[in-house]
């Protein structure tokens, strides 16, 4: 009887130290990197519909988990195995499988940069879209002149031109025009603040307003110090009943410009050539920035009428029209200018 109870007695322990040792070992597998000191980035894509035997066999081919079976365990044990969210990911190889799980379950992907410059048109922001793998060019262009699509967003226009904030982004590659369209008006109104609001409404203007004479003084220079001096002729000659006469504006409706602004085109009547309507053009033009917007809502305050371009892509100003002829005649046709 007592060799019985020795004999239980080491059983038991033996049961516990091998059942320690299994616990010991499952937790320095959970949170001990697969290959320690290797930053070596791996890229995979999980699809939606794969199952996890199937998303821990490309793991296992990336590098990233060397013995399955414990890695599912850990799943099993965390109940997260259902969890995996589809989409392309990107870990070093320095992870351990605890937290490279955790990642997944929660959606982790990897997220790549889009950088949208100031003032470009809805067409230009599309091409980037593209030219970064985000979607195509076709599919952008199309949810960003899709009327219902703006009018869920709230945006007062059938459009999203001027909405499309410039900034640098980052996305999934996933991602979708929609998720980027809403994301990038999204960024415009938290830079259109209740003070800004107010600004416009002061100034006469909707936000909408303010928006399109933004995206026109964007157009205009791209000397930051020049927006408001640009802001101030603007309003100047809005204020007057003066057309404003922004060689930007007549571009805009020209299909495939070739750099050639001609007569003939400043004497077509479209909604934007506002050498012929009086007033704003129906909305924006470009995607203005926040120093436009900001020069839109504060102008410069001067008397300043005319402006035209120097050699050095600066602007003279005038506030008659003589002194601007006379600019016109030093800075542009003395230059050989059309």
């Amino acid at each position: 009887m007592k060799k019985l109870l020795i004999g239980l007695c080491v059983g038991l322990l033996l049961a516990a130290a091998v059942i320690t040792y299994a616990a010991y070992d499952f937790y320095c597998y959970m949170y001990t990197p697969i290959q320690k000191n290797n930053p070596q980035i791996v890229t995979f894509t999980i699809s939606p519909g794969d199952n996890f035997d199937r998303i821990i066999d490309k793991l296992h081919k990336a590098g990233l988990v060397d013995h399955p079976f414990k890695f599912e365990l850990i799943a099993r044990w965390k109940k997260v195995g259902r969890k995996i969210q589809a989409g392309e990911y990107q870990f070093s190889k320095d992870i351990p499988p605890f937290w490279l799980l955790h990642a997944l379950a929660n959606g982790r992907v990897a997220l790549h940069r889009i950088t949208i410059p100031e003032g470009f048109n809805i067409r230009q922001v599309a091409e980037r879209v593209d030219a970064s793998g985000f979607a195509r060019f076709e599919q952008f262009l199309s949810a960003a002149t899709n009327p219902t699509f703006a009018k869920r967003l709230n945006v007062p226009a059938d459009t999203f031109e001027g909405y499309l904030f410039p900034e640098t982004y980052s996305f999934a590659r996933t991602a979708g025009a929609e998720k980027i369209i809403r994301t990038m008006v999204g960024q415009l109104r938290k830079h259109l603040t209740p003070e800004r609001k107010k600004r416009a409404r002061e100034l006469g203007f909707s936000v909408h307003e303010i928006i399109t004479l933004a995206s026109i003084i964007e157009k205009e220079t791209s000397v930051a110090e020049e927006r408001p001096l640009i802001a101030s002729v603007f309003h100047n000659r809005l204020a007057k009943n003066m057309r404003l006469e922004s060689d930007p504006t007549v571009i805009y409706d020209i299909e495939d410009f070739d750099g050639n602004l001609t007569r003939a085109d400043l004497e077509k009547s479209t909604p934007y050539n506002t050498y012929k309507i009086k007033g704003l053009p129906p909305g924006p033009i470009a995607n203005p920035g926040l120093a436009s917007i900001r020069a839109a809502l504060y102008p410069e305050e001067t008397e300043y009428l005319y402006f035209v371009a120097k050699p050095d892509r600066t602007h003279h100003f005038s506030k008659t029209l003589s002194a601007h002829n006379q600019a016109v005649r030093k800075y542009q046709l003395s230059s050989g200018r059309p």
